[in-house]
C-alpha cells in the first residue's frame, strides 16, 4: 500500500511552501487509495513553539487534507511526535556506532570554531575533518569514563558514490567525498532530522518520501543510513522551490509566507489549494482548465507532471483564484437558490465563465434580482450600511451592477455603493477628457443631448430603452460614444472609475438622472 507523510517541525506558523508538501503528499497517496500521515518532528527543542503543534493540526483540517495517522488520532505506529520515540532513536545510533557505521565525536564547540576558521581561510569545503574518528577505543573509553560530552556522527564511505532515481529529477548521483560527516545524535540525547526521519520513515512503511527541494543533497545520507541499516529504500520525489518574482527563494523578507496570513486577507481555502497545487505542477495533456477542487485534484494529480523548475508565487495569480472561486461559489448558491423558487428556472449554457437565470413566469425576475441580490448582500456582510439597505428598489439595482466588485473585494462594497445614494461635490474637471477629445464645450454639448433623450424614454427600469435612447442622443449630436457617455457617466456619479452610463442611469432613475445633469450643467456655465 501507498503510504506517504507530512513531516512538520512545530514552529510557529505554516509556511505556504509546507502546505504545498502536505497538499502533494496527501494527493499522491489519495490518488493510489494510500494513506497519509502527518508526523511532528520537533527534535529541535531550541525552535520549539509552545501551542505550534496544534495549530498544524488546525491548518491541515481546515485545508481538508484529513490524514488516517497522526498525534491526535493514532495509528499503528504511534507515537507520531518524534520527542516521544527518544528510545527509538538512540537503539538504533548504538546500532549504527556497532556497525561502524557511525562514531563518537568530542571536539569542543571552540575546536569545531576553530576548524571552520581555518577551512573558510583556505577556501576548503566546510566539513568535520574527521578528528575523532581515528581515535583509539582506550581513548573513547576514557572519554566516557570523564563523562565528556559527545555526539554521535554518520561516517560517510568517502570513496563511494551514491546514485538514486528521484521520481521527479530522473537519476541523480552524488560523490560520497562532497559529504560531511554530519550529526546523527547530539549530546542532549535528541536526534537530527537525518537519523529520526530515517528511522521513522521506515518503522511507519513510508513507501514514498516526497518533500522541497532543499531536502535532496541530504538524500545520499540518509540512503547509506537505510543501506547501513539494511532496510528498503523508500521512492524519493523532491519538488521544485517556491519563488518570488524575482527568483529568489519566497521569504518571510519579501513578503507573506505563512497561510494564516491570507486567510486573514479573506482568500478562500478552494482558491489557495487550487493555487499552490499549480506552483510546479499542471495536468498537462492539452488541459485547459484551471479550477480544481480538492477531490479533482486528487483524480488528476500526478508526481510526473510535477516540473523541475523552481515556481513563482504570484500574488496576482492567487487573486485571480481567489475572485474565480467566489464567482463559482456565488453561481452554484444562486442555483440553490433558484431551486426554491416557484416557476421553473431555465439555465443557459456557461459563457465565459458566467450563468444567466431566468424564469417562465411573467413576475419570477423581480423575484429573481430579489433572491440575487439577497445573496450579494450575504457576501457585503457588515459592510453595507442599514441607510442603504432602506432604498429598497434603488438599493436591490446598485447591488448587481456592481456585483463582480462584491464578489472580489466585499469588504469595499459601501465605496461602491455611495455615489448611487449621494453624489459628491466632484472638480468640474472630471467632466472633460483630453484622450477622448471631450473639452467642456463637448460636454455640455453631449449632456444637454443625453437629457433631451432621457426624458424622453416611457420605461426606465429597462435598461435596453436607456440604451437606445443615448445611442440616439451619440448619432444626433454626430458626436462618438466615448465624447457622449464620458461627461454623461461622470455627472450621474461624480466617480472616475463606476459601472457603465447606462447601468448607473437604470439604478438612478428618470428624476435624479435628470437632476444631477442639471447640476454639471452648472458646474460647466461657472468654468465656461
Amino acid at each position: 500500500m501507498t503510504r506517504t507523510r507530512f513531516a512538520p517541525s512545530p514552529t510557529g506558523y505554516l509556511h505556504v511552501g509546507g502546505l504545498r508538501t502536505a497538499l502533494y503528499n496527501y494527493l499522491f497517496a489519495k490518488k493510489h487509495n494510500g494513506c497519509f500521515l502527518l508526523r511532528i518532528e520537533d527534535t529541535d527543542q531550541k525552535r520549539f513553539i509552545e501551542g505550534a503543534r496544534e495549530h498544524l493540526i488546525e491548518m491541515l483540517r481546515w485545508a481538508g487534507l484529513e490524514y488516517d495517522e497522526g498525534p491526535d488520532i493514532g495509528g499503528p505506529h504511534k507515537p507520531y511526535i518524534q520527542s516521544e520515540r527518544l528510545k527509538l532513536y538512540q537503539q538504533y545510533a548504538s546500532e549504527l556506532l556497532e556497525k561502524k557505521a557511525a562514531y563518537r565525536c568530542f571536539c569542543s564547540a571552540e575546536r569545531l570554531e576553530d576548524m571552520r576558521r581555518n577551512q573558510e581561510a583556505n577556501k576548503l569545503a566546510p566539513m568535520y575533518d574527521r578528528h575523532c574518528l581515528y581515535l583509539s577505543e582506550d581513548e573513547i573509553n576514557q572519554n566516557l569514563k570523564n563523562k565528556i560530552p559527545f555526539v554521535v556522527r554518520q561516517k560517510i564511505p568517502s570513496a563511494e558514490t551514491v546514485k538514486f532515481k528521484d521520481l521527479i529529477r530522473g537519476n541523480v548521483s552524488f560523490a560520497c567525498k562532497s559529504l560531511d560527516d554530519q550529526v546523527l545524535m547530539k549530546s542532549d540525547g535528541f536526534p537530527t532530522y537525518h537519523l529520526a526521519n530515517v528511522v521513522d520513515d521506515h518503522l511507519m512503511e513510508i513507501t514514498h518520501v516526497i518533500r522541497g527541494e532543499e531536502w535532496l543533497p541530504s538524500t545520499p545520507k540518509h540512503i547509506l543510513l537505510y543501506q547501513a541499516f539494511g532496510w528498503n529504500l523508500p521512492e524519493f520525489a523532491h519538488i521544485p522551490l517556491l519563488l518570488n518574482k524575482d527568483r529568489s527563494k519566497l521569504s518571510k523578507r519579501q513578503g507573506d509566507v505563512s497561510v494564516e496570513e491570507y486567510i486573514k486577507k479573506n482568500y478562500s481555502k478552494e482558491a489557495i489549494i487550487n493555487f499552490i497545487a499549480l506552483l510546479g505542477w499542471n495536468p498537462g495533456s492539452g488541459e485547459e482548465n484551471e479550477i480544481f477542487s480538492l477531490s479533482e485534484l486528487c483524480d488528476a494529480f500526478s508526481l510526473e507532471k510535477v516540473h523541475k523548475a523552481g515556481a513563482i508565487f504570484d500574488i496576482d495569480k492567487l487573486d485571480w483564484f481567489n475572485w474565480q472561486w467566489r464567482k463559482k461559489k456565488y453561481h452554484e448558491n444562486l442555483a440553490e437558490t433558484a431551486k426554491k423558487i416557484d416557476g421553473t428556472c431555465i439555465i443557459s449554457s456557461p459563457k465565459k465563465g458566467e450563468f444567466q437565470y431566468k424564469f417562465k413566469d411573467n413576475e419570477s425576475e423581480e423575484v429573481f434580482y430579489i433572491k440575487r441580490t439577497d445573496l450579494l448582500n450575504d457576501m457585503c456582510g457588515r459592510f453595507i450600511h442599514e441607510e442603504y439597505k432602506k432604498e429598497g428598489g434603488t438599493y436591490r439595482k446598485a447591488l448587481l451592477t456592481i456585483e463582480e466588485k462584491v464578489l472580489k473585494e466585499p469588504e469595499n462594497a459601501e465605496n461602491h455603493l455611495k455615489f448611487f445614494f449621494s453624489i459628491k461635490d466632484y472638480d468640474v474637471s472630471l467632466l472633460a477628457n483630453e484622450k477622448m477629445k471631450v473639452d467642456y464645450a463637448i460636454a455640455k454639448k453631449s449632456l444637454i443631448g443625453a437629457e433631451k433623450y432621457l426624458k424622453k424614454i416611457s420605461n426606465f427600469n429597462s435598461v435596453e430603452e436607456i440604451k437606445s435612447g443615448l445611442l440616439n442622443a451619440v448619432t444626433e449630436l454626430s458626436l462618438k460614444n466615448g465624447q457622449v457617455f464620458w461627461p454623461l457617466r461622470a455627472a450621474l456619479t461624480g466617480e472616475e472609475f463606476s459601472p457603465g452610463v447606462f447601468e448607473a442611469a437604470w439604478v438612478l432613475g428618470q428624476d435624479e438622472c435628470l437632476i444631477r445633469i442639471k447640476n454639471a450643467l452648472s458646474k460647466l456655465e461657472k468654468n465656461m
